[in-house]
């Protein structure tokens, strides 16, 4: 496991670190009338293109009720639309998302947030770097609440991967990210609150389903529920939930803002309507959604 430590601070001259001057914040955790949990990812995807253009670099904070989002992998198990169904019929808002990492379920105990920004160099493929962005970004809103995170893989985790974040052992942080062209959208899902190990369960069970008949050696994970924890269940409830993350993150990226830095993205600033994100779910469900195979 390896540890951040204060990477976000100002230096001894007062300068802000590169790459976060400038960087507004998004804020939809309280925006909850969309039921379809396409809309976050679409909304990045359009955003994502106008950074590409020369819009302003954008930290997205956001929230859903009920859904379960897949990876790209999971939907093509033998028995997603099966398992698919049998969220469903639970109640879930069930999609399948154009980034990496595997399937997350979502409720309004987790916080989900991404950093949209331009790419830095032509051809820029150093996403680690971007991982890295993000795993700062996170320890650092934590570090006041007590919380000092870890990264590596958590055997038995849900979304599995390198950069998996951590506290005592536990994961309650994974990150994903999607590359467009000329800019990109690195995305953290943050288990803030509520029980880690029914999420597990959950996440097991439609593994269970839509693995059903592969073999046992086959790349998906195996979850397991003493892998995850919220962090109310990690740094005691204390802590405050899905509200008081939000609001540390918020606080970590505006102090490392000035005044003109602000001016001048907030100038660049281009929200999509509503139509035009609706429109890019329904081209992205298209593209990604689950298929049932012919018999």
């Amino acid at each position: 496991m390896e540890r951040a430590y204060e990477p976000l601070n100002k230096d001894d001259k007062g300068h802000q670190p590169s790459g976060w001057e400038g960087v507004l914040v998004l804020d939809r955790t309280d925006e909850l009338g969309e039921a379809d949990v396409l809309y976050p990812f679409a909304l990045e995807e359009l955003l994502c293109r106008y950074a590409g253009e020369g819009g302003p670099s954008i930290v997205h904070l956001w929230r859903h009720p009920r859904a379960f989002v897949m990876g790209l992998r999971d939907s093509r198990l033998p028995g997603a639309p099966q398992a698919t169904r049998w969220l469903q019929a639970q109640g879930y808002n069930v999609a399948v998302r154009n980034s990496g990492g595997a399937a997350v379920p979502l409720d309004l105990g987790v916080v989900n947030v991404s950093f949209i920004r331009a790419k830095r160099r032509k051809g820029d493929l150093d996403f680690r770097d971007d991982f890295e962005t993000m795993y700062e970004l996170i320890a650092t809103a934590l570090r006041e609440a007590g919380g000092g995170v870890d990264k590596g893989e958590i055997v038995g985790a849900y979304c599995p991967g390198d950069f998996d974040l951590s506290i005592g052992g536990r994961k309650f942080c994974g990150i994903a990210q999607r590359r467009q062209q000329h800019a990109y959208v690195v995305q953290a899902f943050v288990v803030a609150e509520g029980a880690g190990a029914a999420k597990a369960r959950l996440a097991r069970a439609f593994y269970e389903r839509a693995a059903e008949g592969v073999a046992a050696d086959a790349a998906y994970p195996r979850v397991t529920e003493d892998s995850m924890a919220s962090l109310t269940e990690l740094l005691g409830e204390r802590f405050g939930g899905a509200a008081a993350f939000a609001d540390a993150v918020k606080r970590v990226v505006r102090e490392r803002q000035s005044e003109a830095g602000l001016a001048a993205a907030s100038a660049k600033l281009w929200l999509p309507q509503a139509a035009e994100v609706r429109e890019m779910a329904e081209q992205m469900r298209a593209r990604y959604g689950i298929l049932e195979k012919p018999q």
